[in-house]
C-alpha cells in the first residue's frame, strides 16, 4: 500500500492506494461515523461493514437529486449525527457526489472520506473535491468544491462491476491521456487487452497515473479558474448527451471527446489522423463514438453549461495528443460546428 498526502487550500487529504475496504476502521471510527452507500454496493460489500451505521440509498444517476439529499439529511438527524461525525461515501460517482455535498452543508460542514468502488470513481469522481446534485435536465447544477479527509483505493472493488461499467470507467483515463500524457495514450493502445480483462497490475498503473494527473491539475487550480478546466475535455457536450439519452457518464464523455476532437481540427489545427487515432482507442475500449442525439436539444443544454461566460463557452480543445487548451468559442460558432458533425 502507498500513502500520499496532499495539502489543498482548505484541507489536507490522505490517499491510501492499494488499501482494503476491510481496513476502513483504521481511518474512520465506526462509533463516530456514518456510511452512505447504495443498494447495489451494499449487496456486494456490506458483509465487511458489520457494526457500522449506514444510510442505504437507491442506485443510479437519477437519484443524484435534492430529494435523495434530503433523505440523507433526515437520516443523519435521526442518527443524531453532529459536526464531528465522519461521513464515508462507499460507491461510485453518485455516492461520492452526494456524500461530499451533504458533508459540505449539514450543520455547515463535517469531515468526510470516500471509498470509490468503480473504475470511474477511482480515476475521476472521487478526486478533486467537486460534489453536487443534478437539477432537472442539468448535470451537477447545484454543488460545492470541498476536499475529503481521505480516499481509500481498494483495487479489488471494481472487479464486481458489470462489463459495461468497466468500459465506462476507461473514458476518463482516455481523457487524461488526450489532455496531458501522450505516453499514457500509447500505454492504453498497447495494453488494451490486459486492461479490458481486468489485469490487476495494469489497473493499478492506470488508477495511480490518473490519480496523479488529476491531483496535480487540481492542486494548481482547485476552484477551476484556469487549468482545471482542461479536465472538462469531452464533458460539455457529453453532459448534455448523458442527460438526453440517460446513458452512463463515460459513454457520454466518449462521444463528447470525439466531437471536441473534431472541433479542434477546425479551431486549433489538430490533425485529423489524431482524431482518427482517438476514435480507434475509444472504440477499442468498447465505448461509443457517434453523436445520435437531437442536436438542437444538445445545444439547448450545453449553452447553459457552467463554463459559459456571456455569449462564449470556454471549450476544451486539443492541440496534440497529450496537449490541450481552453478556448473561448462563441455559442453560435459552436452551434454551427455541432450541426456539421
Amino acid at each position: 500500500m502507498k500513502t500520499l498526502q496532499f495539502k489543498f487550500q482548505q484541507h489536507v487529504c490522505d490517499y491510501y492506494l492499494g488499501e482494503q475496504l476491510a481496513n476502513l476502521g483504521k481511518y474512520a471510527n465506526p462509533e463516530r461515523s456514518v456510511i452512505i452507500i447504495d443498494e447495489n454496493v451494499d449487496q456486494h460489500h456490506g458483509q465487511v461493514l458489520e457494526g457500522w451505521r449506514k444510510l442505504v440509498i437507491p442506485e443510479g444517476e437519477k437519484h443524484k437529486s435534492l430529494a435523495v439529499l434530503q433523505q440523507i439529511i433526515d437520516g443523519l438527524i435521526e442518527l443524531e449525527a453532529d459536526r464531528k461525525t465522519m461521513l464515508v461515501g462507499i460507491g461510485g460517482g453518485v455516492i461520492t457526489d452526494l456524500t461530499g455535498f451533504v458533508a459540505s452543508v449539514y450543520m455547515r460542514g463535517m469531515p468526510f472520506g470516500f471509498v470509490p468502488t468503480t473504475l470511474l470513481a477511482q480515476v475521476d469522481a472521487s478526486i478533486g473535491g467537486k460534489n453536487g446534485v443534478n437539477h432537472g435536465k442539468y448535470k451537477n447544477m447545484i454543488g460545492t468544491i470541498n476536499q475529503p479527509n481521505f480516499l481509500l483505493f481498494d483495487y479489488s472493488l471494481p472487479a464486481t462491476m458489470p462489463a459495461e461499467e468497466w468500459h465506462n470507467g476507461f473514458a476518463e483515463v482516455i481523457k487524461y491521456a488526450c489532455i496531458y500524457d501522450a505516453g499514457l495514450f500509447d500505454y492504453l493502445e498497447q495494453n488494451k487487452d490486459a486492461a479490458l480483462h481486468g489485469d490487476v497490475s495494469v489497473l493499478e498503473f492506470l488508477v495511480e497515473r490518473s490519480v496523479e494527473i488529476k491531483t496535480k491539475i487540481v492542486l494548481e487550480d482547485e476552484f477551476e479558474t484556469g487549468s482545471r478546466r482542461l479536465l472538462n475535455f469531452g464533458h460539455t457536450l457529453g453532459h448534455a448527451v448523458e442527460k438526453i439519452e440517460q446513458i452512463p457518464h463515460g459513454n457520454a464523455v466518449a462521444i463528447g471527446m470525439v466531437a471536441a476532437s473534431k472541433f479542434s481540427e477546425q479551431l486549433t489545427g489538430f490533425p485529423q489522423n489524431d482524431t482518427n487515432r482517438i476514435i480507434r482507442l475509444i472504440t477499442d475500449y468498447h465505448l461509443p463514438v457517434t453523436l445520435t442525439s437531437d442536436k438542437e436539444e444538445v445545444y439547448n443544454i450545453f449553452k447553459l453549461d457552467k463554463k459559459r461566460e456571456n455569449e462564449v463557452i470556454h471549450f476544451v480543445l486539443l492541440e496534440a495528443i497529450g496537449k490541450a487548451k481552453t478556448h473561448p468559442v462563441p455559442l453560435q460558432e459552436l452551434k454551427q460546428m455541432l450541426d456539421e458533425i
